[in-house]
C-alpha cells in the first residue's frame, strides 16, 4: 500500500517540487518500505525518534526535521539531519549557529513563518525573517522558508496563508537569491501549496497511513 500511495502522488507532483515524507510515529519498517519504492527524503518532528532511526535507515537518507527543536536537543539532531526545516525563533538559530562553530559543520536551514490563526503555532514574524537575513551566519545555511496553514476545512482560509508565505519569499528572493526552496503543504493541502508556488511539500498520512505507535 505504501508503496502504490507513495507513486500516485509522485506521478501527481510537478518536476521540481521535492517530497518529504512524514515518518514520524511509523517504524523502520514502514520507512523501508517506502525507501524501497525510491524514496530518499524523510521528516521526523521528535528528536529521540529521529536518532534512533537514522542507524536504522540506509546512509543514503536525506533527514528532515519539521518539527520544534529545543535547544537542548541540537547533539540528537544536528548531526545527522540534511535540512532542518522548523527554525522558529532567533534564539533557536543562534544555539544552531554555536552548535555548527563548537562542531565546525555548517548547518541548513528553512526559517518558520508564523501563519495561520492559531496563536499556539511557533514561528517568527515577517520583521524578524528579514532581520536573520540581514546578519551574517557563518555556521548556517538558510535555504528558504517553511509554514504550515491554518488547521481548517475553508480552502480559501488555506490558500490566503499559503499565499502570503508565497508573497514573502519572492519578495525576499530579491534581494537573496540564495533563497530556493518554499515548504508548505501536507497531506491534506498539498495540492494548494503547489499551486501557491511549494518546492517542497511534507506528507506522512497519505503515504503511511494512520499514526502506527
Amino acid at each position: 500500500m505504501i508503496r502504490e500511495r507513495l507513486s500516485e502522488i509522485k506521478a501527481a507532483l510537478p518536476a521540481g517540487v521535492q517530497l518529504v515524507a512524514v515518518s514520524k510515529f511509523h517504524p523502520v519498517e514502514a520507512l523501508m518500505e517506502a525507501y524501497d519504492a525510491g524514496q530518499r527524503i524523510f521528516g521526523e518532528n521528535r528528536p529521540q525518534e529521529f536518532a534512533a532511526k537514522v542507524p536504522q535507515m540506509p546512509s543514503d537518507v536525506q533527514w528532515h526535521f519539521i518539527g520544534h527543536l529545543q535547544t537542548n536537543k541540537l547533539k540528537l539532531v544536528l548531526p545527522y539531519a540534511s535540512l532542518v526545516q522548523s527554525v522558529d525563533s532567533l534564539h533557536l538559530l543562534e544555539a544552531i549557529q554555536a552548535w555548527g562553530r563548537a562542531n565546525d559543520k555548517v548547518i541548513p536551514v528553512l526559517l518558520e513563518l508564523h501563519l495561520g490563526a492559531e496563536e499556539t503555532k511557533g514561528g517568527l514574524t515577517e520583521a524578524e525573517i528579514r532581520q536573520i537575513l540581514a546578519s551574517e551566519w557563518p555556521f548556517v545555511d538558510i535555504r528558504g522558508l517553511m509554514g504550515m496553514a491554518t488547521n481548517t476545512d475553508d480552502e480559501s482560509v488555506v490558500r490566503s496563508d499559503f499565499e502570503r508565505i508565497s508573497a514573502l519569499f519572492r519578495s525576499l528572493r530579491n534581494d537573496y537569491p540564495f533563497l530556493t526552496e518554499l515548504s508548505i503543504g501536507m497531506s491534506d493541502d498539498w495540492p494548494l501549496a503547489v499551486q501557491c508556488g511549494a518546492t517542497m511539500v511534507r506528507i506522512g498520512s497519505s503515504i503511511f497511513g494512520p499514526r502506527q505507535y
